[in-house]
């Protein structure tokens, strides 16, 4: 997913303009990014948090699903609730050149809380304080990554065919890990996945920074921008899904 819509990233360049100005909108725009991602994540984070406390009950001898828990996780609805953040990722990235500024914001947060919704499972599966530790595990590595990737001088964009080419593999065996239920297979996709993931925040850092054109208007950055948070986004969300799979404590 993170590999949707690279569009923007194909032959744009910083516009011809003082050294200073260029890097003072570069820094402004990469912030705006950051900003956009960094709301996501949250509106992610309170959404699975509220779906998982308005789900289950304790009951003094467990938890217990109460009827909108088993409407969300155990009813065909889960089907929905699983794809509709993948459905809602095309069309971001097929309308976002139509869209508005305020309607391109307002699909990514809308995009950001399905997710929420989609992920809330995993306060059933996992103890609270594991997933606190390897958010801020996903939180520090992700943050390095994405700093290596604004600030190396080496072209990553050889990167992208084989990252892509490895996105499709994992995507691929954990369809069909969904059938084979393999214990083995999921960890390898795990720590495969980790790496492409490490990979892609790196790359799609140095490919949002080149987005950036001083001569955009307002509209077109905001758009870039979001595009460029929904980018970070995925890949922050699945290295941590990915990086719980391997560390978390099961309940």
């Amino acid at each position: 997913m993170a590999e949707l819509d690279r569009r923007y990233a194909q032959g744009t360049t910083v516009g011809r303009a003082e050294p200073g100005v260029i890097d003072q909108g570069l820094r402004a725009y990469m912030l705006r990014v950051y900003n956009y991602m960094a709301s996501g994540v949250a509106i992610t984070g309170v959404v699975a948090y509220l779906t998982y406390m308005f789900a289950v009950v304790d009951t003094g001898a467990g938890l217990q699903l109460t009827s909108f828990g088993s409407f969300i996780f155990a009813s065909a609805f889960k089907w929905v609730v699983i794809f509709a953040p993948l459905a809602m990722v095309f069309f971001l990235s097929a309308r976002i050149n139509s869209m508005s500024l305020s309607g391109a914001q307002i699909a990514f947060w809308v995009f950001a809380a399905l997710m929420g919704l989609s992920i809330a499972s995993i306060f059933l599966v996992y103890a609270h304080a594991s997933i606190a530790r390897v958010f801020f595990i996903t939180a520090a590595s992700f943050g390095a990554l994405s700093l290596y990737g604004y600030t190396t001088n080496r072209d990553l964009s050889a990167w992208g065919s084989f990252l892509f080419m490895g996105l499709i593999g994992i995507i691929i065996a954990m369809l069909v890990n969904l059938f084979l239920a393999s214990s083995a297979l999921q960890f390898a996709i795990s720590v495969i996945g980790v790496l492409i993931f490490a990979g892609l925040t790196a790359y799609d850092t140095q490919q949002i920074k080149e987005m950036y054109y001083v001569g955009d208007d307002g509209t077109v950055a905001g758009r870039k921008a979001v595009m460029g948070a929904l980018r970070l986004y995925l890949d922050f969300i699945n290295l941590f899904m990915l990086l719980l799979q391997l560390f978390g404590d099961r309940r």
